[in-house]
């Protein structure tokens, strides 16, 4: 199993030859976050679900990559929630639960503070931190129902859609939670530039949920260091705790990190666009 990270979106893990996958964990933003595709039958590769009581080491050994930020930080703390779940019989179903649940719950937090902070009235750092924290754990969760499901053969069709569909409402929540204090920061900010932002990032979502099985493919893939340097800003995990260090430090800053992200994943649709026809025009 490869762990070579796609430039399909942050976080968006590498697909493998073979047959279509049966579940598909975490998009991520403006591409797929996580632990990325599961083959059929429930375990990594077609490999059987493992003996006994799986370690932290094997579910993290089944983790499909993500980015250098995802796999030192996500992929591992989903690793060790994957053997909390385990222990005490919880399914991958239920940690993509917590995985919405958590997530759409810190970005309402953001929502319903972004006016107060904007105005002084609230505390601008203890936003940022639940922001920052919040949308890092539930990630842990989407990276964990994934290893779970493959490391004990819990995985399935309807699990796999499930999961998708959880990590598209916590982005779209996410997006508007961005979008809003960007917006209660500078009211000035444009309309177009709100909405540029919050298109490209769910259209590469779901154009990274696409490369899955036989359309698998990667613009990048070389796998040295600078290169994987450069491709954190498609990693789900390093860009979230971007936008939460963000609205830690200096939420004024949001409208610069919607503008940024908007060229960034404007960019990546276009390159992807003109690689992807470019395929296609081919014989």
């Amino acid at each position: 199993m490869s762990s070579r990270p796609s430039d399909t979106g942050p976080g968006r893990p590498p697909t493998q030859a073979g047959p279509p996958p049966t579940r598909i964990d975490n998009p991520a933003p403006g591409g797929a976050p996580g632990s990325g595709p599961s083959a059929p039958g429930g375990s990594s590769a077609g490999k059987p679900p493992v003996a006994g009581t799986p370690t932290a080491a094997e579910y993290y050994a089944a983790n499909r990559g993500g980015g250098l930020f995802s796999e030192a930080v996500s992929q591992r703390l989903g690793s060790r929630i994957a053997v909390f779940a385990h222990k005490h019989r919880l399914t991958p179903t239920v940690l993509s639960v917590l995985n919405l649940g958590l997530g759409v719950l810190t970005s309402f937090i953001v929502i319903a503070a972004a006016g107060p902070v904007a105005d002084g009235r609230i505390w601008a750092p203890l936003i940022g931190l639940i922001a920052l924290v919040g949308w890092q754990v539930a990630y842990a969760f989407d990276c964990s129902d994934g290893q779970l499901a493959r490391v004990t053969g819990q995985a399935s069709p309807a699990g796999g859609r499930f999961d998708v569909l959880c990590d598209v409402a916590v982005q779209a929540s996410l997006v508007s939670a961005l979008a809003a204090t960007a917006h209660a920061q500078e009211p000035d900010t444009p309309a177009w530039l709100l909405a540029a932002f919050a298109a490209t990032w769910m259209v590469n979502l779901v154009t990274s949920v696409m490369q899955g099985g036989d359309q698998a493919a990667s613009m990048v893939t070389s796998t040295s260091l600078p290169i994987r340097v450069v491709k954190l800003v498609r990693d789900y995990g390093a860009v979230i705790a971007l936008a939460g260090a963000v609205l830690l430090v200096a939420p004024q800053l949001a409208v610069w990190f919607v503008g940024l992200f908007t060229l960034i994943n404007g960019g990546f649709l276009a390159a992807s666009i003109a690689f992807t026809g470019r395929a296609a025009l081919k014989p």
